[in-house]
């Protein structure tokens, strides 16, 4: 079976992205962690299918798979990249367009020039919406022991579930250690991507993130979402934010709670290709 795809990135955060009508296949998590392998597959930190769109409402469906083979909730890099391959197929609006995801709706801005903007809702502090148990810990701060270690984080659903850390210097910090194994933390019903984030000012922000399923990416962008979100629920940082990780800046923009965020930051097509199955 040859299937088509097209690869994108957003700051490196890279991905995979099929048409259901080419890619008419249920892929196993075996397969998802065959094509995700860097040296003998196509390399990518999530797989993205764009199915048919299941409102009236919107353009299309999406789902996410992470390289390990997992389905997941939402992407915010994602969305910006199926956002920019259907401004490319004459699938947007004015410039703007509606899609859907099992997180939940998304609105994108696509203006051609490279760079795409999506609104990723409301952020959710609650640790019910990130399906974390913490212990009765009254927050907005939580803390576990880790192989000893005490750990301090904030808790953000943005449709999926993350663990922001403050840290004095991204350069040092554990990304590795303490990502992987917060990550999989019992606490955390359907693990959690983690974010390690450094306060520069109050309009800019360092961030490294381990992701769920992944490691440590170049960029996430529900991630920034998150460590954004975070800071400035805790009063660190102003509604407009420059979001510095590996692979360069994404720009995100909340005025408050009860308020949409909005993710603005480049998507590019990489190649188009084919694999036989």
């Amino acid at each position: 079976m040859r299937i088509d795809f097209t690869k994108m990135h957003g700051l490196g955060n890279d991905f995979i992205v099929f048409e259901s009508a080419s890619a008419a296949h249920e892929f196993t998590p075996l397969q998802w962690r065959a094509l995700a392998d860097r040296h003998r597959g196509v390399g990518f930190d999530q797989a993205l299918i764009i199915e048919p769109p299941r409102r009236a409402d919107t353009v299309a469906y999406y789902r996410i798979f992470n390289a390990d083979g997992h389905e997941v909730e939402q992407c915010g890099n994602g969305a910006r990249c199926i956002a920019e391959l259907l401004r490319l197929q004459g699938r947007s609006t004015d410039g703007a367009l509606r899609m859907d995801c099992p997180g939940g709706l998304i609105e994108a801005r696509v203006p051609g020039d490279g760079q795409v903007a999506v609104n990723m809702g409301v952020p959710d502090f609650a640790p019910a919406a990130s399906q974390f148990n913490s212990g009765g810990q009254a927050g907005p701060h939580y803390s576990l022991n880790l192989e000893g270690q005490g750990v301090s984080f904030a808790v953000v659903s943005m449709g999926n579930p993350h663990a922001v850390l403050s840290v004095a210097d991204v350069a040092t910090a554990d990304v590795a250690g303490i990502g992987a194994t917060l990550e999989s933390h019992a606490s955390f019903a359907r693990r959690v991507n983690v974010g390690f984030r450094q306060v520069l000012s109050r309009s800019h922000i360092l961030l490294r993130v381990f992701e769920r399923g992944v490691g440590e990416t170049q960029a996430c962008g529900t991630g920034a979402c998150a460590a954004m979100a975070a800071g400035r629920r805790d009063g660190l940082l102003d509604d407009t934010v420059r979001v510095s990780l590996p692979g360069g800046d994404l720009t995100v923009r909340w005025p408050g709670p009860g308020e949409s965020l909005w993710l603005e930051g480049p998507a590019l097509v990489s190649f188009h290709g084919q694999i036989d199955l």
